[in-house]
């Protein structure tokens, strides 16, 4: 016994792994930091390309391009031009509401998302508007986070899948015929 102290206590002064050491415990720390910035930069990549083709289409709309305007045309021109979003056409909900001139309320409750975890599609409204309307336009799309239990993806709302909400909003004016 009077041996094993001397080397247990010759081990404890060593030095020699102690870059090891701090690398072990500073691992964790670098990874969830990559991860998070990985996270945000998509997130920023996924909100750009959403309000990129909410306008873009929002604009041939106004323009008059479309013939019969449908909430499925809508989302399937949305989701054409964004192009990393996975299952766009079943987790995008579009709502166009008519707001009043004499009024101005804009809508107060936030936009309708698609639950991920119901086949059920939301219901949400649809009104194209007369010419000289204001219109106000909400776009939300359900995704799922990259890294769901690390940095920004546990701090984000989530559904009961995992999934966020992406918002987009804009307002036009119905150009007369």
């Amino acid at each position: 016994m009077s041996k094993f102290f001397p080397r247990l206590r010759k081990l404890w002064r060593r030095e020699d792994g102690v870059a090891a050491m701090e690398f072990v415990l500073m691992v964790p720390v670098l990874l969830a930091v990559f991860m998070s910035a990985f996270e945000c930069g998509l997130l920023m990549t996924r909100s750009i390309l959403l309000e990129h083709a909410v306008d873009v289409t929002m604009r041939e709309l106004r323009l008059g391009h479309y013939g019969n305007v449908t909430n499925a045309l809508l989302k399937d021109e949305i989701c054409r031009r964004t192009i990393i979003f996975g299952n766009c056409d079943r987790n995008i909900t579009v709502q166009l509401d008519r707001i009043s001139q004499t009024t101005w309320a804009i809508p107060t409750p936030p936009p309708t998302c698609v639950n991920s975890n119901d086949d059920a599609e939301p219901v949400v409204s649809m009104n194209v508007g007369q010419d000289n309307d204001l219109m106000l336009v909400r776009v939300c799309v359900s995704l799922p986070a990259i890294f769901p239990g690390m940095g920004l993806a546990m701090n984000l709302p989530q559904d009961e899948m995992g999934n966020y909400a992406l918002v987009a909003r804009t307002a036009f004016v119905v150009e007369p015929s």
